[in-house]
């Protein structure tokens, strides 16, 4: 039971990661291509969806509170029951969508602070011309 309680969280994890990553195509691939205006802002684009599937499932699938379910030495598992199950799913798609939103927020900022510091030099270079 527990075998399928990790497979399961982990293909959620996966799952709303891909959603999170589809929802957030568009923009992140404006931002970086106004960043950077180069090929090389193709290969950001990949490895930010790449830290939004490592930080999605890391975060949904919590195999240190999963470890509650196997029998230990020291203390009884607790049994998987219907309602563990849907509290196990639920806080795996809340994990899941948390560290995501921690990564986003702060690719954001930085995206933003690296926009206004790109706006400030094109404003120089039209005054300069």
């Amino acid at each position: 039971m527990f075998i399928t309680l990790l497979i399961t969280t982990f293909l959620i994890s996966v799952i709303v990661s891909s959603l999170v990553v589809r929802l957030f195509n568009n923009p992140i691939e404006r931002i970086l291509n106004r960043l950077i205006e180069d090929s090389i802002s193709d290969a950001w684009i990949k490895y930010l969806k790449f830290a939004i599937y490592v930080v999605g499932i890391s975060s949904g699938v919590r195999v240190w509170q999963l470890s509650k379910y196997i029998d230990t030495t020291e203390v009884k598992a607790i049994e998987l029951t219907y309602n563990n199950w849907v509290l196990e799913i639920y806080s795996n798609i809340i994990g899941t969508l948390q560290g995501i939103a921690w990564l986003l927020l702060v690719f954001f900022i930085f995206a933003l602070i690296a926009y206004v510091i790109l706006r400030i030099s094109e404003q120089k270079n039209n005054r300069k011309k």
